[in-house]
């Protein structure tokens, strides 16, 4: 399978012929190639947008409403055949692509299509001074986004959908270790009417394609979803250059579990928050702190619980855990885990590779909890994104709100308990972006999503959107 770039409504190859190999989590085989697009490239889509970019940003908000909703509605009778791209190439079962990744790609489509017909600006009447002042909130121009691997077509479509309901031109890069939903986006919004120009698709490395689109001088705003580092990298470039950023980064995300919460509904959630997406999400709850008078009955249900989770290939309904998303990746996991044993750490279950008949050379892993003694060792602080689980008790409130925010990151929290006022005095003290208290990921798109220190820099979500795709303009008229 050959992947092209997506420029200006066509597909083509990239301008120098340069590829890389796109490989199939699930058996370790090289399955298609994607362009290694270059500076040139970028420019090539940078002219296709700003083109298209006087005609998109007049046209009316019914109009654009009228487009996104059509795309949502093509992801959805294509779900199947999106589903199953999206699991060959991320590794993730098929059954969860199905029911959670395209699903919400489509819903991003429809909610800020709707979202753009009720984006409302401000007027103030400034009284006594005979003088009215109005915001107008314009397009930016032409936007840069950048999306990770872990939810492809998901968080491609998060930034996307909201920078062309908002009236801009986008240059949109996926990871290369996941391209083909999003190339086969290219064949849907074409479908849909969206004009020529509007969303231009490159693949490609982000030491080239990606760093093409954070150095352009004329795209103005970077929408970026990935690694802290990278995030860092982006914005020591970005930044002197006055682009308009937005950052969702890492997280190291706490899971504080009191012995007042509903036991049942927790175990069964707490399973889903620590491994959902072989635990390659953001958002999951990777270090789990559990009050110490139920920290040994809650070890023992939750090692049962996990020990039963299916690794499979991704393609069979009854795998919970599928493949990894790259050799690198689970080389990666498998050192946190060996750092873990070095730094005192008992694993109590997984940890370890597993051979699925059929697909020996894929790239799964047994999913680990690990027993540790402090909140300090390398796998409680540092991100490991993986099937990889700490545990350990706490005794007081304060004490695990300490070990809560004593990371560099900051993105969510999640709280077990029915007591009304420890629930609204943590979530206060957390030091997060988002806290669910009594579920996980349970998210409603008109919320701010973001987090704090090292997890990013501004909001997703809803208006919040909006807005960073927007300028403000105020406009004072005396009378």
């Amino acid at each position: 399978m050959t992947i092209k770039n997506f420029i200006n409504g066509k597909f083509e190859n990239p301008i120098h012929n340069h590829w890389i190999d796109n490989y199939c989590p699930a058996n370790g085989e090289i399955y298609g190639k994607i362009p290694n697009a270059s500076k040139e490239d970028v420019e090539k889509a940078y002219e296709a947008a700003e083109a298209a970019f006087p005609s998109w940003s007049e046209t009316t908000l019914d109009e654009r409403s009228r487009i996104l909703i059509k795309i949502s509605e093509l992801l959805e009778s294509n779900l199947q055949r999106f589903a199953e791209a999206e699991s060959k190439d991320n590794g993730k079962p098929t059954s969860v692509a199905k029911t959670v990744d395209i699903p919400r790609a489509a819903s991003n489509f429809r909610f800020f299509g709707n979202a753009i017909t009720q984006f409302a600006s401000e007027s103030h009447e400034s009284v006594g001074q005979q003088a009215m002042n109005y915001t107008l909130r314009q397009p930016i121009g032409v936007v840069g986004c950048i999306s990770p691997w872990n939810l492809p077509l998901y968080l491609f479509t998060w930034k996307i959908a909201p920078a062309i309901a908002a009236g801009n031109c986008v240059v949109a890069k996926p990871s290369e270790v996941t391209p083909m939903t999003a190339y086969l986006l290219g064949e849907i919004c074409n479908e849909a009417g969206l004009p020529k120009g509007v969303l231009n698709i490159v693949h490609g490395l982000g030491t080239t394609a990606g760093q093409a689109i954070i150095e352009h001088p004329n795209i103005k705003a970077i929408s970026f979803t990935g690694g802290t580092a990278t995030g860092a990298h982006i914005a020591r470039i970005a930044s002197p250059m006055f682009k308009k950023l937005s950052l969702e980064l890492g997280g190291k995300n706490p899971n504080i579990i009191f012995d007042d919460c509903d036991y049942d509904e927790m175990l069964k959630t707490t399973v889903r928050s620590s491994f959902a997406n072989q635990g390659q999400i953001c958002l999951c709850g990777s270090r789990i702190f559990v009050e110490a008078s139920i920290y040994e009955k809650f070890k023992i249900d939750f090692i049962a619980k996990v020990k039963q989770l299916k690794v499979g290939h991704p393609s069979d309904e009854t795998t919970d855990i599928g493949a990894l998303v790259s050799k690198q990746h689970l080389e990666k996991v498998l050192g946190y885990i060996e750092i873990a044993k070095h730094e005192n750490g008992k694993v109590l279950c997984g940890g370890h590779q597993v051979t699925v008949e059929g697909f020996e050379n894929g790239y799964y892993l047994q999913p680990a909890v690990i027993e540790v003694t402090t909140d300090e060792c390398r796998v409680s602080q540092e991100e490991i994104f993986g099937p990889v689980v700490t545990i350990m008790p706490f005794n007081s409130e304060d004490e695990v709100i300490d070990m809560a925010n004593k990371v560099k990151y900051g993105l969510s929290a999640t709280l077990w308990t029915n007591n009304l006022k420890r629930s609204m005095k943590m979530s206060n003290k957390l030091k997060v972006g988002i806290v669910w208290v009594n579920t996980w990921m349970l998210r409603d798109l008109r919320t701010p999503f973001g987090g704090v220190k090292a997890s990013g820099v501004g909001r997703e979500g809803g208006f919040e959107a909006l807005r960073f795709f927007t300028e403000a303009k105020n406009v004072c008229i005396k009378y």
